[in-house]
């Protein structure tokens, strides 16, 4: 009995020990494998840290306003006789807009100007006969009163129908029609919105700590979103004396043309102050930037000899940097770049250190200063 299981268990051990033996020689081989075989390259995106000067600029959120508009409007009480202009035309100063009822103050202008006249020939007969002495001074002196009232009685009542003749204060561009024929209007009752819209006012409000960089006739631009794909250009015509005591804030005034009338008064607008100074900084595409909460960095493409082979290969190395501020797809690099250094620019998060690499810009993202997106 005891011979048996010695047999049995020299059988275990002589199957176990050559199934290890079989592993070991197994793994021994994948070993071998895999320390002669040569990882593939990964395919990147390349571009070199440039230097580039770049503006300085202060934005802001903006109103279009008129550089002249109101609303039309009765001065004295009346009926409307006669409308002479259709909603959303363009006017000269001068045209006429709205004739109101003056039937009554025509027919009193004929007698204001009969009496006028009869007074003037009254004067002219008592300043002859004040030559011939005839006629004392006190005479004359009421004849030339009386001359110079019924003047003036005419020309109250020229008075009152020029302010029943509705006339354009101004050029521009007429709003829609509020009163119709017949109608009787108040004093003060609109009649239509008139706006001067080329040239046309962009106001804007900036921090009172750029005020000193401010300065009338420096450049603006103004982006809205009524002219998709257009910046408008313009310049710095006023600046406010005062600050605004709650906000702190300075008020400033645009004035740009506006051709084709595509900004409207009441519109928003981003305004772009750019200043005089430029400045001097060394910019990388913002997508070769791995960001990460302990420090953000780049892949710098290092040429470098293969031991093995002892051929020049490109190696990743991971670079720290300090970043200052952002600009359309471009990001300032403050410190930890040297100009000229290749860098990775997508696809930053699959690589690691080290990593053999081979530049294939065929797809390299397209990085604009001034980015427009086809959709926003």
């Amino acid at each position: 009995m005891l011979q048996k299981f010695s047999i049995t268990t020299v059988i275990i051990i002589l199957v176990v020990g050559g199934l290890v033996g079989t592993k070991i020689m197994q793994f021994k081989a994948m070993g071998a494998a895999g320390a002669a075989m040569v990882v593939p390259a990964e395919s990147v995106t390349a571009t070199g840290a440039k230097e580039e000067n770049w503006e300085n600029n202060i934005t802001a959120t903006g109103s279009v306003v008129a550089v002249q508009g109101v609303t039309v409007s009765a001065e004295m009480a009346g009926k409307v006789a006669k409308i002479a202009f259709e909603s959303g035309a363009t006017v000269a100063a001068g045209d006429l807009l709205v004739q109101l009822d003056t039937s009554t103050e025509e027919a009193q202008l004929r007698a204001a100007e009969a009496g006028a006249a009869l007074a003037k020939l009254n004067l002219d007969r008592a300043k002859e006969l004040r030559e011939k002495n005839t006629n004392s001074q006190s005479e004359l002196d009421a004849t030339d009163a009386q001359a110079k009232q019924g003047e003036a009685q005419a020309d109250n009542i020229r008075s009152v129908i020029a302010k029943k003749t509705i006339r354009a204060p101004f050029a521009g561009r007429l709003g829609l029609r509020l009163v119709n024929l017949g109608q009787i209007l108040k004093e003060g009752d609109p009649i239509a919105s008139l706006q001067t819209l080329d040239p046309i006012y962009v106001n804007f409000s900036l921090p009172q700590q750029r005020l000193a960089e401010l300065s009338v006739a420096g450049v603006v631009r103004v982006v809205s979103d009524a002219a998709p794909g257009e910046t408008l250009e313009g310049k710095v015509t006023a600046i406010n004396p005062d600050v605004d005591a709650v906000t702190r804030n300075v008020r400033v005034q645009a004035t740009l043309t506006n051709a084709g009338d595509k900004l409207r008064p009441g519109m928003f607008a981003s305004v772009t102050v750019v200043l005089p100074t430029k400045e001097n900084v060394r910019v990388i595409p913002a997508s070769a930037v791995l960001y990460a909460p302990y420090g953000d960095s780049v892949f710098v493409i290092d040429d470098k000899k293969d031991e093995k082979t002892g051929q020049m290969q490109k190696v990743l190395r991971q670079q720290f940097v300090r970043l200052g501020t952002a600009r359309g797809d471009f990001v300032a690099v403050v410190s930890g770049l040297k100009e000229g250094e290749q860098i990775v620019t997508s696809g930053v998060f699959k690589l690691r250190p080290g990593e053999s690499v081979v530049i294939d810009n065929t797809l390299a993202p397209d990085a604009k200063l001034a980015p427009k997106p086809a959709n926003s």
